[in-house]
């Protein structure tokens, strides 16, 4: 069974781009020394935060945007056995074009 996620407010789902195996050197990296990821894809989006007026202020990440994100921010969980990583669009540093 297939289970989808909607984030909610001002969140999204980004999964994560894993860095290389190898280093440009030829050196195979074992999985306690790789880097945690800190690019991803954008997999969904929320449908933003409320202002005071209770309108709602849209997100400036789209679906399927590659982004920049903070080292050690979000919740990581398992999704259909890959990982995925729920966000606040402000832990977002960059989208990259």
């Amino acid at each position: 069974m297939e289970m989808e996620l909607k984030p909610l407010g001002n969140r999204l789902v980004v999964e994560p781009i894993e860095q290389e195996d190898i280093t440009a050197g030829g050196i195979v990296l074992p999985e306690t020394a790789k880097e945690k990821p800190q690019k991803g894809i954008v997999l969904a989006v929320g449908p933003g935060d409320r202002n005071e007026k209770g309108e709602r202020i849209p997100m400036e990440v789209a679906l399927k945007d590659t982004v920049l994100f903070a080292k050690y921010s979000g919740t990581e969980i398992k999704l259909d056995a890959k990982k995925v990583i729920i966000l606040r669009e402000s832990d977002v540093l960059a989208i990259v074009k």
